[in-house]
Protein backbone atom coordinates (compact mmCIF):
# COMPACT_ATOMS: atom_id res chain seq x y z
CA UNK A 1 0.00 0.00 0.00
CA UNK A 2 1.28 3.41 -0.92
CA UNK A 3 0.58 6.41 1.30
CA UNK A 4 -0.81 9.34 -0.71
CA UNK A 5 1.64 12.22 -1.09
CA UNK A 6 -0.93 14.67 0.30
CA UNK A 7 -1.07 12.79 3.59
CA UNK A 8 2.71 12.68 3.85
CA UNK A 9 2.99 16.43 3.14
CA UNK A 10 0.35 17.27 5.72
CA UNK A 11 1.99 15.04 8.32
CA UNK A 12 5.35 16.69 7.63
CA UNK A 13 3.81 20.17 7.98
CA UNK A 14 2.47 19.16 11.37
CA UNK A 15 5.81 17.71 12.50
CA UNK A 16 4.54 14.13 12.49
CA UNK A 17 6.97 11.29 11.83
CA UNK A 18 4.94 8.60 10.06
CA UNK A 19 7.53 5.86 10.67
CA UNK A 20 7.65 6.68 14.37
CA UNK A 21 3.86 6.64 14.60
CA UNK A 22 3.75 3.19 12.98
CA UNK A 23 6.55 1.78 15.13
CA UNK A 24 4.85 3.12 18.27
CA UNK A 25 1.55 1.53 17.21
CA UNK A 26 3.23 -1.83 16.61
CA UNK A 27 5.11 -1.47 19.88
CA UNK A 28 1.88 -1.10 21.89
CA UNK A 29 0.76 -4.60 20.96
CA UNK A 30 4.24 -6.19 20.89
CA UNK A 31 7.01 -4.24 22.65
CA UNK A 32 9.84 -6.51 21.50
CA UNK A 33 8.84 -5.90 17.88
CA UNK A 34 9.26 -2.15 18.29
CA UNK A 35 12.85 -2.53 19.45
CA UNK A 36 13.62 -4.99 16.64
CA UNK A 37 12.17 -2.60 14.06
CA UNK A 38 14.23 0.29 15.44
CA UNK A 39 17.39 -1.85 15.24
CA UNK A 40 16.65 -2.63 11.59
CA UNK A 41 15.95 1.04 10.87
CA UNK A 42 19.23 2.05 12.52
CA UNK A 43 21.15 -0.46 10.40
CA UNK A 44 19.36 0.75 7.26
CA UNK A 45 20.04 4.43 7.99
CA UNK A 46 23.71 3.78 8.81
CA UNK A 47 24.13 1.85 5.57
CA UNK A 48 22.41 4.62 3.60
CA UNK A 49 24.67 7.19 5.26
CA UNK A 50 27.73 5.28 4.11
CA UNK A 51 26.29 5.05 0.60
CA UNK A 52 25.77 8.83 0.51
CA UNK A 53 29.33 9.34 1.76
CA UNK A 54 30.53 7.25 -1.17
CA UNK A 55 28.58 9.54 -3.50
CA UNK A 56 30.13 12.61 -1.84
CA UNK A 57 26.72 13.76 -0.55
CA UNK A 58 27.47 15.08 2.93
CA UNK A 59 23.99 16.56 3.41
CA UNK A 60 22.09 13.29 3.00
CA UNK A 61 24.85 11.28 4.70
CA UNK A 62 24.53 13.56 7.74
CA UNK A 63 20.78 13.13 8.00
CA UNK A 64 20.90 9.34 7.65
CA UNK A 65 23.66 9.10 10.29
CA UNK A 66 21.53 11.22 12.63
CA UNK A 67 18.51 8.99 12.01
CA UNK A 68 20.55 5.87 12.83
CA UNK A 69 21.49 7.24 16.25
CA UNK A 70 17.98 8.59 16.82
CA UNK A 71 16.57 5.08 16.35
CA UNK A 72 19.01 3.39 18.75
CA UNK A 73 18.41 6.07 21.39
CA UNK A 74 14.67 5.46 21.12
CA UNK A 75 15.16 1.70 21.33
CA UNK A 76 17.49 1.98 24.33
CA UNK A 77 15.05 4.26 26.17
CA UNK A 78 12.34 1.70 25.63
CA UNK A 79 14.50 -1.21 26.79
CA UNK A 80 15.55 0.68 29.93
CA UNK A 81 12.14 2.32 30.41
CA UNK A 82 13.59 5.79 30.92
CA UNK A 83 11.50 8.78 32.01
CA UNK A 84 12.04 10.27 28.54
CA UNK A 85 10.54 7.19 26.90
CA UNK A 86 7.50 7.43 29.16
CA UNK A 87 7.15 11.14 28.35
CA UNK A 88 7.37 10.46 24.59
CA UNK A 89 4.71 7.76 24.87
CA UNK A 90 2.47 10.10 26.85
CA UNK A 91 2.99 12.91 24.30
CA UNK A 92 2.47 10.52 21.41
CA UNK A 93 5.73 11.57 19.75
CA UNK A 94 9.39 12.22 20.36
CA UNK A 95 10.79 15.71 20.71
CA UNK A 96 14.45 16.49 20.13
CA UNK A 97 14.90 17.71 23.69
CA UNK A 98 13.70 14.31 24.95
CA UNK A 99 16.32 12.56 22.83
CA UNK A 100 18.95 14.93 24.22
CA UNK A 101 17.88 14.24 27.79
CA UNK A 102 17.59 10.50 27.10
CA UNK A 103 21.17 10.34 25.84
CA UNK A 104 22.32 11.72 29.17
CA UNK A 105 20.07 9.42 31.20
CA UNK A 106 21.31 6.40 29.26
CA UNK A 107 24.95 7.52 29.49
CA UNK A 108 24.71 7.54 33.29
CA UNK A 109 23.90 3.82 33.17
CA UNK A 110 25.53 2.56 29.98
CA UNK A 111 28.51 4.85 29.54
CA UNK A 112 29.53 8.09 27.89
CA UNK A 113 29.45 6.49 24.43
CA UNK A 114 25.68 7.12 24.34
CA UNK A 115 26.00 10.86 24.94
CA UNK A 116 29.00 11.08 22.60
CA UNK A 117 27.04 9.32 19.86
CA UNK A 118 24.08 11.63 20.28
CA UNK A 119 26.33 14.72 20.29
CA UNK A 120 28.01 13.60 17.06
CA UNK A 121 24.68 12.79 15.42
CA UNK A 122 23.11 16.08 16.45
CA UNK A 123 26.14 18.01 15.15
CA UNK A 124 25.71 16.32 11.78
CA UNK A 125 21.97 16.96 11.85
CA UNK A 126 22.44 20.68 12.40
CA UNK A 127 25.71 21.48 10.60
CA UNK A 128 25.72 18.74 7.98
CA UNK A 129 22.04 18.56 7.08
CA UNK A 130 20.19 21.77 8.02
CA UNK A 131 23.05 24.22 7.52
CA UNK A 132 24.85 22.14 4.85
CA UNK A 133 28.23 23.43 6.05
CA UNK A 134 30.10 20.13 6.31
CA UNK A 135 31.92 18.16 3.65
CA UNK A 136 32.38 14.41 3.56
CA UNK A 137 35.90 14.93 4.98
CA UNK A 138 34.44 16.95 7.86
CA UNK A 139 32.30 13.95 8.79
CA UNK A 140 35.03 11.32 9.26
CA UNK A 141 35.48 11.56 13.04
CA UNK A 142 31.75 11.99 13.63
CA UNK A 143 31.01 8.88 11.59
CA UNK A 144 33.44 6.77 13.64
CA UNK A 145 31.63 7.82 16.84
CA UNK A 146 28.21 7.24 15.27
CA UNK A 147 29.08 3.81 13.93
CA UNK A 148 30.52 2.82 17.31
CA UNK A 149 27.37 4.06 19.07
CA UNK A 150 25.02 2.22 16.75
CA UNK A 151 27.02 -1.02 17.01
CA UNK A 152 27.24 -0.90 20.82
CA UNK A 153 23.53 -0.14 21.08
CA UNK A 154 22.59 -2.98 18.75
CA UNK A 155 24.75 -5.36 20.76
CA UNK A 156 22.95 -4.33 23.98
CA UNK A 157 19.52 -4.39 22.39
CA UNK A 158 20.06 -7.83 20.88
CA UNK A 159 20.70 -9.51 24.25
Amino acid sequence: MEVPVEILREAEKRGLDIIDILVNAIDKSDPSSGIKIRIELAKKYLSESKDYLGRNDAVQASEKAYKAVEEVIKALTEKYNTPEYLEAIKAGKWFTYLLQKASNTLALTLGDWVAAGWAAAYSLHVWGFHEAKLTVNDMVAYMRVIEDTVNKAIELLSK
